[in-house]
């Protein structure tokens, strides 16, 4: 882990703030890549995770911007509420589960908060000269974080807003925008599960290859677990069998015997949890592996996922 301090906290849009962090002695910071994260343990001993927005070629600071969400495990209300300049805070070193891939064309869709990776891309495909556009869709203009310095930016040409309560011009047609996918073009979306499965749904109706649509979540979607039901992990270290039961994670369940497992985001989003499967049939519950990834069955994120068999034996 790695000691920062709050250098700046500044109110970018309404319910939205951002963090710049850095070393105390003013020393450079692990370098990281467009589409990088970080964990961040926050305020009240929570763990979450944050994409950094700003250019990756800057090496005295990570930005960060936060978006009030009442209805949160507590995270973003600890940030806003608890959190100010001069404070100090244990980060990892930037992670890249959402990286870009060299294209001819890329098009980056933005949902409310989720600008903040794609702001981090373009930047990047800006300063090689890249052809890219980003959409950036929010409710209203006061709810857009960073609205005047991408309006300032080098690169304000690529960039396109669309406000909910705008007039019907300027709102995003996203039918238009991709229907003609091209070999050489990725898309990139990011923002609410709403948001991200409408373009990524679209894309696929217009026939883009799956591989060229990139998707990055920041909360997992709500789980049907009316049906769940107990099964048994086996740890194959030790031969020993523990029943996991129907309302408990196997990751909680395993941690009261003594078998502890490293989580960050428990939602199944950041991988940080992943657990390779020797034998049994998983119940992938996760936004994290792709579904080539998923019918490997080979490894599960035990936060969330659980066993359609009735044992799982994992490589403890």
């Amino acid at each position: 882990m790695i000691n920062v301090k709050v250098l700046r906290k500044t109110q970018e849009a309404a319910g939205i703030c951002s963090y710049e962090l850095g070393r105390p002695d003013g020393a450079a910071l692990p370098g990281f890549s467009a589409g990088s994260h970080i964990d961040v343990q926050v305020p009240g001993g929570l763990t979450r995770q944050y994409s950094l927005c700003n250019d990756a070629a800057e090496q005295h600071r990570y930005r960060i911007a936060v978006l009030r969400d009442p209805a949160s495990r507590g995270g973003s209300v600890a940030m806003h509420d608890a959190l100010k300049e001069g404070d100090a805070l244990l980060i990892s070193e930037p992670r890249n589960h959402f990286p870009l891939v060299h294209a001819q064309q890329t098009l980056l869709f933005a949902g409310g908060i989720g600008v903040t990776p794609l702001l981090c891309m373009a930047q990047r495909l800006a300063a090689i000269a890249a052809d890219f556009t980003l959409h950036y869709c929010t409710r209203s203009a006061d709810r857009t974080a960073f609205r005047d310095e991408i309006a300032a930016s080098p690169f304000a040409g690529n960039v396109k807003f669309h406000y909910d309560d705008g007039a019907a011009a300027q709102k995003l047609d996203l039918a238009a925008e991709i229907a003609r996918p091209q070999p050489g073009t990725h898309l990139y979306v990011c923002g609410p599960t709403g948001f991200i499965d409408w373009v990524v749904q679209s894309a696929a109706k217009q026939g883009w290859p799956s591989d060229q649509v990139h998707v990055e979540y920041f909360g997992a979607a709500p789980q049907d677990t009316a049906g769940d039901q107990a099964f048994e992990v086996k740890i194959a270290s030790s031969g020993a069998v523990y029943k996991i039961p129907a309302d408990q994670t196997v990751a909680h369940a395993l941690q009261e015997h003594g078998v502890e497992i490293m989580m960050s985001c428990e939602q199944g989003v950041c991988g940080t949890c992943i657990t390779r499967v020797l034998e049994g049939e998983c119940d992938h519950r996760d936004l994290y592996f792709t579904d080539e990834e998923k019918a490997k069955n080979d490894q599960f994120t035990p936060c969330c996922s659980r066993a359609k068999s009735k044992v799982l034996v994992l490589d403890i």
